[in-house]
């Protein structure tokens, strides 16, 4: 990397002037710092931009430490003390490379000794010293114990005054542990950490493959330390605590951005805290994946290839609904269509699809939003809920001026989704002529491979339930890989509703949803307990987890 003197740098790009340059570099050799350091102390020039100028000589990328998790294992691969020596950071380790961020990554004797130590091809970027310094005195010391930092914690503040709200949320060891509760619940592949207080009391919960589970968390008294800290990382009112609260803030690990919404709620012992976890470099499920079996899935396609018309899919919160139709836009998107979707939150990013995110404030909301869309001259356009009349009357407007709509809907099943709309007060002969398919869906959980066995269900199982051929089914028996829960991972059952003819007549005469399921069923459409019975003897699944979520059938 040919790069110029830092001096010469400055004062060609015009930063500095050579009298202010002069000043700087007495301080350095008064405080026996750095040029860089005194530069930014004098307030010449902040350390962010003097980072980027840096940066842009030496085509180099920049990072900033203060949006990233560092593995407790990755710190452990650099000494502190050299760390400190030099003033670098180790950040994440892929195969036999090691990124390391550098406030001088010219620092070639620095960069031997990390090679020698960690025996690490080592890969630098440029980090502002500040920076580095801080993420230094946040992690050594993280490969402590979540119960250890917490002790250590409270014997620190035992003897001192109460400290405020916002000096605990940026005391290390509780950014250590904030940090340390993020981590592992990205590793057991959690989507929400749940922080509840009690009666001298604090739960930690994490929802695992649909299900909460209690894990060993922080003491009771740190609630109010954790609280301020994630209320600081989310840009939320600390000393507002008689309220609700909605934020978000995004971090990364590795080469994953999780990005986490966080809610804060009042209770009776204090706020209870849930941060949702949505890891934005997760990579798009195709169809087959989700677990659309293949006639099943040649419907669905022949659904998304469809010109125009209105595709729902329903289901509770968290039965994957989002993830379907990013699979099925990502299927169509392609140069020669125009996609644009409105969403709350953006959960993946589209390549070549415009995405906006609601925002209220803005007066960027589902309907408003849709509406836009059509002078934007779309070919699809996906709204991530019909929640009101209004969305919905503008949805059906626009499917039938040529237009192929993408939305979800909470109900339990595929028909119930012609009773939801009805009831918004929309016409029926325009739910009839718009409406093209419905696809409901719930997630089972699926059998650990790890501990996976067979066994002989008894004769009364078989009996009550249609799994007439299946002599043998699976289950887990339990191990470490699955948290003893005989469950690992995921997937999908369906059932789709294709809107016939007699379908058709059926919305318009305004008949029940169990006199259209029945219509549907005579037309061939599969209900979720029966794709899920499928799994079951496939041995993907246990016959508890789909009568679980198949209890309303």
């Amino acid at each position: 990397m040919a790069a110029k003197p830092l001096p010469e740098l400055l004062l060609s790009q015009g930063v500095l002037t050579p009298a202010q340059l002069q000043s700087a570099q007495a301080h350095a050799a008064k405080a026996g710092c750095s040029l860089k350091q005194a530069i930014v102390q004098e307030g010449l020039i902040s350390e962010q931009d003097l980072t980027s100028l840096l940066a842009e000589q030496l085509g180099m990328s920049t990072i900033d430490l203060a949006t990233y998790l560092i593995r407790p294992e990755v710190v452990q691969l650099v000494p502190e003390a050299l760390a400190r020596k030099h003033t670098l950071m180790p950040v994440f380790k892929i195969g036999d490379t090691l990124t390391v961020a550098m406030e001088d990554p010219l620092n070639f004797f620095a960069i031997d000794e990390v090679r020698l130590r960690t025996k690490c091809a080592v890969k630098t970027v440029l980090g502002g010293g500040s920076g580095i310094r801080h993420a230094i005195n946040q992690y050594y010391g993280a490969r402590e114990a979540a119960e250890d930092v917490a002790q250590a914690v409270k014997d620190a503040a035992s003897p001192m005054p109460p400290k405020r709200e916002e000096e605990l949320a940026e005391d290390a060891p509780v950014i250590r542990l904030v940090n340390l509760l993020i981590m592992q619940a990205v590793k057991e592949q959690a989507s929400d950490i749940h922080l509840e207080p009690g009666d001298g009391t604090l739960r930690t919960r994490f929802r695992v493959d649909g299900m909460l589970r209690e894990v060993k968390g922080p003491p009771p008294a740190l609630h109010l330390a954790l609280v301020s800290r994630i209320k600081v990382l989310a840009k939320l009112d600390i000393a507002e605590k008689r309220k609700a609260q909605d934020g978000r803030f995004r971090l990364k690990m590795e080469n994953h951005e999780i990005d986490l919404r966080v809610s804060t709620v009042p209770t009776q012992f204090g706020e209870t805290v849930v941060l949702r976890l949505l890891n934005a470099s997760q990579m798009l499920l195709s169809l087959p994946q989700l677990g659309l079996d293949k006639p099943l899935q040649a419907q669905v396609e022949e659904l998304i290839h469809l010109p125009h018309g209105i595709i729902l899919v329903t289901g509770p919160t968290g039965s994957g609904k989002t993830t379907t139709l990013y699979a099925a836009l990502n299927l169509i998107n392609e140069p020669a269509r125009n996609i644009l979707t409105i969403e709350d939150p953006i959960e993946y990013q589209l390549p070549g699809v415009s995405q906006v995110q609601v925002n209220p404030k803005a007066d960027m909301t589902f309907a408003s939003s849709l509406r836009s869309f059509l002078r934007q001259d779309p070919d699809v356009i996906m709204v991530g809920e019909i929640r009101d009349r209004e969305t919905a009357e503008v949805a059906i407007q626009a499917a039938l001026t040529g237009h192929l709509i993408f939305s979800t809907l909470h109900t339990n099943d595929a028909p119930g989704a012609v009773a939801r709309l009805l009831d918004m007060g929309l016409e029926s002969f325009l739910v009839a002529s718009s409406l093209a398919g419905i696809v409901a869906q719930r997630l089972v959980r699926l059998i650990c491979p790890k501990c996976k066995e067979t066994y002989q269900p008894a004769p009364h199982v078989v009996r009550e339930t249609p799994l007439e051929g299946a002599s043998k089914l699976a289950r887990g028996k339990g191990c470490a890989a699955c948290q003893q829960t005989g469950y690992k991972g995921r997937v999908g059952i369906f059932e789709l509703l294709r809107v016939t003819e007699e379908i058709k007549n059926a919305i318009v005469t305004k008949q029940p949803a169990y006199l259209i399921r029945e219509v549907a069923r005579r037309g061939g459409m599969r209900t979720l307990r029966e794709d899920g019975l499928a799994k079951v003897r496939a041995g993907l699944t246990t016959m508890e987890e789909v009568l679980r979520v198949t209890q309303l059938e």
